[in-house]
């Protein structure tokens, strides 16, 4: 409701939908086809009437039309075309910075305190502090320039299923090392924290004291544990990626979801930066709600934990 209510008062639709013609009030014919143009997209109405119909509409999967795209093509057409480029990078980045961020927490956590461990601190401070701008024009100038390694610009128009290409992919590994790299040292400052944690507790203590190796103990014992807050945060971390995605797509032109937004926006093109909110609001609920049954696949205990407590409202309600 208000991103609703900022978008209407960036200006009229009206001029995007009409061009010059919003503007000749004086003229007759311009008017009529004004008050036509209004009642066709209900902006005759009032603010909170509009909005019922449109969130109304949004329920049924009808998302608007693009008032600034020539013959207002639905918004739907634009968020089928970008969203799964957008949906790519940022699977790619995730996947990049989970893979870093497991073994160099456990890296770090098994020598807590020491050189290795200041040395990742450092390190991931370091990548943590850098700006997705910045870290492009790094990587562009290393693997691109310097190198000629990867691909300095992503020009795949497959389909979205095109995405086990060679091609494709390789030009998704500039832009997700970019994403990737800071949420990896995010994600590793804070599961670094949890197996430090971890390896204190007791059971750990007693599966070292019967002889398990140092490296089951880290990877079988204290890994599993210690991911709960990792899987919150994964989930969390979805709006930073999106915002990330804005830079990183403007940047190696990737015609993704997030360049859309900055494109409707510049344009006042409200349906369409509406549209895409909702979606990743959604998306952000889904994804919260997948992290709460994952805690249950890694760790039965919080399963067991659950039904215990819903057993015992249960006999108290009795």
């Amino acid at each position: 409701m208000i991103t609703f209510g900022a978008m209407n008062f960036l200006g009229d639709p009206l001029f995007n939908i009409l061009g010059p013609v919003a503007a000749d009030v004086d003229n007759p014919d311009s008017v009529k086809i004004i008050e036509e143009a209004k009642a066709q997209y209900h902006l005759d109405k009032s603010l909170p009437e509009r909005w019922a119909r449109w969130a109304w509409d949004f329920v049924q999967g009808d998302f608007g039309v693009q008032f600034s795209s020539s013959g207002q093509p639905p918004v739907s057409n634009l968020i089928k075309e970008r969203l799964p480029r957008t949906l790519e990078l940022m699977a790619v980045a995730q996947i990049i910075a989970v893979a870093l961020a497991i073994p160099w927490s456990i890296l770090a956590a098994s020598r807590a305190n020491k050189r290795t461990d200041k040395v990742s601190t450092v390190t991931a401070f370091a990548f943590v502090s850098i700006p997705s701008f910045a870290m492009a024009v790094i990587l562009f100038y290393i693997f691109s320039i310097r190198l000629d390694v990867l691909p300095d610009v992503y020009n795949a128009t497959d389909s979205f299923w095109g995405f086990t290409h060679n091609h494709r992919l390789i030009q998704l590994i500039l832009p997700g090392f970019t994403l990737g790299l800071g949420a990896a040292a995010g994600y590793q400052r804070l599961l670094r924290t949890d197996l430090i944690t971890t390896l204190q507790e007791d059971f750990i203590l007693m599966a070292r004291s019967k002889g398990v190796s140092k490296r089951r103990v880290l990877y079988y014992h204290a890994l599993r544990p210690s991911l709960f807050s990792l899987i919150t945060l994964l989930a969390i971390n979805i709006g930073y990626m999106i915002g990330g995605s804005l830079v990183v797509e403007q940047y190696f032109r990737i015609p993704g979801i997030a360049s859309a937004v900055v494109e409707a926006t510049l344009r006042e093109d409200f349906p369409v930066v509406l549209a895409v909110v909702m979606i990743v609001s959604c998306g952000f609920m889904v994804f919260n709600y997948l992290a709460d049954f994952l805690y249950s696949v890694i760790d039965p205990r919080v399963r067991t934990e659950k039904s215990g407590q819903g057993r015992k409202v249960t006999s108290m309600g009795m």
